[in-house]
């Protein structure tokens, strides 16, 4: 399923998912994920700490590629093994560069694209939704595991502007 616009959303697996985010406009455009668990603990999966798929969070990043701003074909993969202890997952991207001096970036002018594939090979591609606002970092999508029918993967397309990444609660408040 391709969620092109925001508010759009799909059910999906719970286990064994990878996430490929892709792009070849000229930014350090970065992967991340924070997330909120069942027992409300807030974490982040990204460059800094590629998190681990045998231990909790059961999350981990591959690498940061597209550092130095260059164009041509990039991509990060995360892979996540199961959401048993998620109640939220959000997929961020930022522009590495833009949020170190606080200026924005262009995501509405970008070709970044997520792809959510799970164990028996099912696609679902969220992209930005063309209303987006310029910011310097963009909460793509929301897995919603919170509802007994199953998980959801939703177009959130979110941005803002961040001086510096210092805490986390800076990107909660994105999506809070």
């Amino acid at each position: 399923m391709n969620l092109k616009q925001k508010g759009q959303d799909t059910l999906i697996s719970l286990r064994d998912l990878t996430v490929n985010m892709s792009w070849s406009t000229a930014a350090d455009f970065d992967l991340a994920v924070i997330y909120k668990t069942k027992s409300d603990e807030k974490g982040i999966v990204y460059f800094g700490d590629l998190g681990n798929l045998e231990e909790f969070p059961h999350i981990q990043l591959d690498k940061d590629a597209g550092v130095g701003d260059t164009t041509g074909s990039k991509q990060e993969t995360l892979r996540i093994k199961h959401l048993n202890d998620m109640r939220y997952v959000w997929l961020f991207c930022w522009d590495y560069g833009m949020v170190k001096v606080g200026n924005t970036a262009r995501f509405s002018g970008s070709d970044v694209s997520l792809n959510l594939i799970d164990r028996e090979g099912n696609q679902n591609t969220v992209e930005l939704d063309e209303a987006v606002e310029d910011g310097n970092v963009c909460c793509l999508a929301t897995i919603d595991n919170t509802s007994p029918t199953g998980a959801m993967l939703i177009n959130v397309s979110r941005s803002a502007t961040l001086h510096k990444l210092e805490t986390l609660n800076q990107l909660f408040a994105v999506v809070e």
